[in-house]
This record gives structure tokens, C-alpha cells and sequence, in this order.
């Protein structure tokens, strides 16, 4: 981990509920050396939200200003929702200034929305990976999430291991991106949502039942997105309920079903999501999956980093 990073919070979706989790995150980022700023959105309220539409835009549509220096990090302090309002918001035009720019736009679950819409819009890639509150102000801070999100910022080059069970072995090469899956199949079809062909997507999933989750996933195989990817990984389907009328029906028996119909190889296992274990991965660079007797690896090049000092 480096002396120090220039790290400015902010928030594009919902308000701070654990304000102790957020200033856990504050003081464990500042005792590691790193230098923060934008704590005034952690103060903002607006109905569910972190402050207005145009003030959690604004907050993103500061980094097209040529006159303020960029951050190293632009880190979320949480998800929950709030990122689709923004959408028609952002200026994306000044915005693909962050193209190649030494700086890392960070976050999960909501944040997948605005990590596709700068990738199509503005050609901007970003980071999946920790947030303020959830992660790096969680009562027992986790080795994983805090190791690994450290290696890829310091990093030209990264790669992700984990162990895959009931997953073929495989050798593919793509544009690595995911997220959400919610955010995912919510903008199908927009002017937000990227075109990749040949691709690794990645998804997970918080608080969805089983038939939504393969609901959701036939959406993207009806539209044609998972049938032009090479690869489908796994990551964290948590806090989901099942009733008794499912009748045994349950997640893995989703993936199966998704695994028949989609055509393409399903890797398991992958840490990444609402789980406190998760790695941080790009949206949007070249990566390379490889899956050898249940073991998987994922390795990455060419993502969004601040200079090394």
C-alpha cells in the first residue's frame, strides 16, 4: 500500500444509515495515510437520497473541470439506489477527460448503473470493488477486500484467485465487465447500457429470490447479451429468501437451468458483491479467465489507477 492517496468520498444514490460505519471508514482510510475530502456528502439528505439529483450529479460532473485537480480515488460511501436519476445528468462529453486519467472511480451494487453509462457514453473504465460505509467501516474489517483493493490500485497489472467448484476448466480472453445484475438488465436496451462482444461479465445479487434471479438472467439471454459473451461468473447471491411453494426450487438450481440455456461456460465461487469478502475488479479492460481443476483465475491489465508515488 503506498504512503498516501488523495481520496474524495461522494454519493450517488442513498444518504449514510450507519453513520458509525462511515466514520469507521473514515478513520481506518486516514490511519492508513491516506488524505480524504468530500465529507460533506456524508451530512446530505434528500427524501431516500444522499442530496438532490443535480447535487450527487454535480458531484460527478466536478471531475470535468480542468481547473481542479483530480483525485486519486473517487470512492462511493455506499449503494442502495439513486444512480439512474443521474444518468441523463452527467456530462459526458467533459467527462471522457478520465480516459487514461490516473484515477480510480470506485464502487459496487448501484454504482453499476453509472459504471455502464460512463463506459458507453464517455469511454470511461472504473472499478468494482469496497465502499466507505459497508466495507472499509465494517466492524471486523475484511483481509481480502482491504489486500486485494490496494494491489490493483498499486498495480499495472492484477489478477483475481478463487476456488470454483462444479466449474469446466476453460482458457478465455475478453473485455472483462459486471456488476449488479439488477442494474445490469435494468438498462438493456438504453442508450447507457455497452455493447461488448466476446466478453467476461461478472455479476452478483443481494435480497433477490431465485426466480427473479433467473428472470433477469433470461432477459439478458432474450436480448442477446449473454449469448455474445465467452464467459458468465458467479459472484455472491446473498441475503435472498425462498418459500415453500418453490418446492426445492433454489439458486443452484437456477444456475443450472441459466447454465442449459445460456451456452456459454458458468464459473462459480467468484468473491464479489454484498458478501464482506470481495476482490475489486474492472469494468471495462482487457482480462483473462482461467478455471484448472476447480480453481479459478482472473487476471487483468489496463485498468483505472492513480500514478504510483
Amino acid at each position: 500500500m503506498p504512503a498516501s492517496y488523495d481520496i474524495r468520498l461522494f454519493a450517488p444514490a442513498g444518504y449514510p444509515h450507519n453513520a458509525e460505519a462511515m466514520s469507521r471508514g473514515i478513520l481506518r482510510l486516514e490511519e492508513a495515510g491516506h488524505r480524504l475530502s468530500g465529507k460533506e456528502v456524508l451530512e446530505r439528505r434528500e427524501l431516500r437520497f444522499a442530496g438532490t439529483d443535480a447535487e450527487r450529479a454535480a458531484d460527478i460532473n466536478a471531475l470535468t473541470d480542468p481547473s481542479r485537480p483530480l483525485p486519486d480515488v473517487m470512492l462511493a460511501i455506499r449503494g442502495g439506489y439513486g444512480a439512474h436519476p443521474l444518468l441523463p445528468l452527467l456530462d459526458y462529453e467533459g467527462l471522457r477527460r478520465l480516459q487514461g486519467a490516473p484515477m480510480a472511480l470506485v464502487g459496487h451494487s448501484d454504482f453499476t448503473a453509472l459504471q455502464c453509462a460512463l463506459l458507453t457514453r464517455s469511454g470511461v473504465t472504473t472499478l468494482g470493488g469496497p465502499m466507505l460505509g459497508a466495507d472499509f467501516g465494517a466492524p471486523e474489517l475484511d483481509p481480502l477486500t482491504w489486500n486485494h483493493f490496494w494491489h490493483v490500485l498499486g498495480s499495472d497489472e492484477a489478477e483475481a484467485t478463487w476456488d470454483a467448484p462444479d466449474s469446466d476448466d476453460l482458457e478465455v480472453s475478453g473485455t472483462l465487465w459486471g456488476g449488479n445484475l439488477a442494474m445490469l438488465t435494468s438498462l438493456v436496451g438504453t442508450e447507457y447500457f455497452p455493447h461488448i462482444e466476446g466478453g467476461i461479465l461478472f455479476i452478483e445479487e443481494i435480497a433477490e429470490p431465485p426466480y427473479r434471479v433467473e428472470r433477469m438472467l433470461y432477459h439478458l439471454i432474450h436480448a442477446g447479451v449473454l449469448g455474445r459473451q465467452k464467459a458468465l461468473v458467479l459472484g455472491d447471491f446473498t441475503s435472498y429468501r425462498v418459500a415453500g411453494y418453490d418446492n426445492g426450487y433454489d439458486l443452484p438450481v437456477t444456475f443450472e437451468r441459466i447454465a442449459a440455456a445460456c451456452g456459454i461456460p458458468v464459473i462459480h465461487g467468484l468473491p464479489f458483491g454484498h458478501a464482506p469478502a470481495k476482490f475489486t475488479l474492472p469494468f471495462g479492460v482487457p482480462g483473462m479467465l482461467q478455471v484448472n481443476g476447480g480453481r479459478a483465475r482472473l487476471a487483468f491489465s489496463g485498468h483505472p489507477r492513480p500514478k504510483t508515488p
